[in-house]
């Protein structure tokens, strides 16, 4: 029997298909079960969409968290119950407004802000997704959520079609946001075409196009686990440390260390050994890989 992959895919979903579908797919290529994505996907929404397998799905947390970079195309003018494409048209409104409207617009949209998110997400409430619930007619009142938007810049406009790239943090809804700037523009808006290019250090030029994945060629693709936690300092240990961590033992921080709370570790052969957490003194293990 193979042994089971383990590491990090960059993949590059195709529009129309789900995230669960690329799941399905990769282990299907993988022929292993313990596969799971950081960072769900919509149909309409092409681009990266990172794969953990096997025991690198412990680190899924680490790259979900990471910025997003989105390239969004969105038609304005016209409102939708999905806000995007794929959804009914609910109300068309002239598009009036001026460059400098948008540009003025777009200030409101920028670093930390308030965001409801659509009827049509995997959202769930009370146990039920809203996008079931929606696809009875029934909509039922969001909390908004907090969320950042690091960078906001025009990238093309070409009436109606207003094309933008987004930096943003973890759960932002770039649909929410194509029909909110929408709303404050007094037209309404909804995404045609969007593209996540990049997560965190992870960019298109390096990802793999979903249909070039084969069983034969996946392993070329795989990146170490220890990627998911790049953007982590790296703490590199002595043999004995190493071990005592592994046994989930505490060993003492030293004053050339990493200040940081969370740290990647490696061992005295500089394998990756696991995620370990500064607690005062000492080195706590965290999330370790014997």
């Amino acid at each position: 029997m193979s042994t089971p992959f383990v590491g990090i895919l960059n993949i590059d979903k195709p529009a129309g298909i789900t995230s669960h579908d690329v799941i399905s797919r990769v282990r299907r290529v993988a022929q292993m079960r313990r596969v799971g994505h950081a960072g769900t996907l919509d149909p309409l929404a092409t681009g990266i969409l990172l794969v953990c397998l096997g025991r690198a799905t412990r680190l899924v947390e680490y790259l979900t968290g990471q910025p997003k970079t989105y390239e969004a195309v969105i038609r304005m003018g016209q409102t939708t119950d999905t806000y995007d494409t794929e959804g009914a048209i609910t109300a068309e409104r002239p598009v009036t407004f001026t460059k400098a409207d948008l540009a003025q617009a777009l200030t409101q949209f920028q670093g930390e802000i308030e965001q409801v998110p659509p009827m049509y997400s995997a959202i769930k409430q009370d146990g039920q997704p809203l996008y079931k619930l929606a696809r009875q007619g029934i909509e039922v009142e969001r909390p908004s959520r907090r969320v950042t938007i690091y960078e906001l810049d025009i990238l093309d406009w070409q009436p109606p079609l207003l094309s933008l790239r987004i930096v943003c943090s973890k759960g932002t809804y770039i649909r929410s946001l194509a029909h909110d700037l929408g709303e404050v523009l007094g037209c309404g808006g909804h995404i045609t075409v969007l593209r996540r290019t990049a997560v965190g250090d992870f960019a298109l030029d390096t990802a793999v196009p979903l249909n070039d994945l084969t069983p034969d060629n996946l392993e070329n693709y795989l990146l170490a686990m220890d990627t998911a936690v790049s953007h982590l300092p790296r703490l590199d240990l002595p043999e004995l440390a190493a071990s005592q961590l592994l046994m989930g033992q505490t060993v003492p921080r030293q004053t050339e260390q990493p200040a940081a709370e969370l740290v990647r570790a490696y061992g005295a052969d500089g394998r990756f050994i696991g995620v370990v957490r500064a607690n005062e003194a000492v080195w706590q293990a965290h999330k370790m890989f014997p």
